[in-house]
């Protein structure tokens, strides 16, 4: 791994691949804000309401901090990035198949999937900095191992949101219970929280 130069000055500037690397990251964080967003939304009634207003506030810190090692490392913002990936995610979310994923309570489990590879990399980013803190005093050791470490505890608690919604879902389809019970499609909307 590359690690950052000196200047003649006696500073140090960052190599530029860390600029693109910490870029599209900052796009993955901005996504995962929004997905946790509106997740959050969409579940604040339900039992997984408290769980992903928490996350979904971490998110929100991840983010700034992830903004405040680019700035200490003096790494400008690519909002032109930003912005493509915005308008790609609207997009996305406009196709047929997704309001009938909304309709069947599946796009809570591949919401939560989704946020989970977005703590797995954002794990390995932290990890990356870490390695660039080596060399590079701007970077503060100690809140980036907190963020590890946090990033370790989004994972588990996805997991157990992973593993209720799959269990809520799968039990919605039980023909047992949808006789003795609310129609099907109801009742999976009811315990997965889709019911706007």
């Amino acid at each position: 791994m590359a690690v950052p130069a000196a200047t003649r000055s006696g500073g140090i500037h960052a190599p530029p691949w860390l600029g693109i690397y910490l870029n599209d990251h900052l796009v993955a964080a901005t996504a995962a804000v929004g997905l946790a967003r509106r997740m959050n939304r969409r579940h604040r009634r339900s039992a997984y309401g408290g769980e992903l207003a928490r996350l979904t506030a971490e998110f929100v810190q991840d983010r700034r901090s992830l903004l405040w090692c680019m700035a200490s490392l003096d790494v400008p913002v690519r909002r032109g990035k930003l912005r493509a990936s915005r308008a790609a995610e609207r997009t996305a979310r406009l196709t047929p198949g997704n309001r009938l994923r909304r309709r069947t309570g599946v796009n809570t489990l591949v919401g939560l999937e989704a946020l989970r590879m977005g703590v797995e990399g954002k794990a390995l980013l932290w990890r990356s900095l870490l390695a660039v803190a080596v060399h590079d005093t701007r970077l503060q050791t100690g809140r980036l191992a907190e963020l590890l470490e946090r990033a370790g505890q989004q994972l588990t608690a996805l997991d157990s949101l992973h593993s209720r919604a799959a269990s809520a879902l799968i039990s919605a389809d039980d023909p047992a219970q949808a006789a003795s019970g609310p129609p099907a499609s109801v009742g999976r909307r009811r315990a997965l929280g889709d019911d706007e």
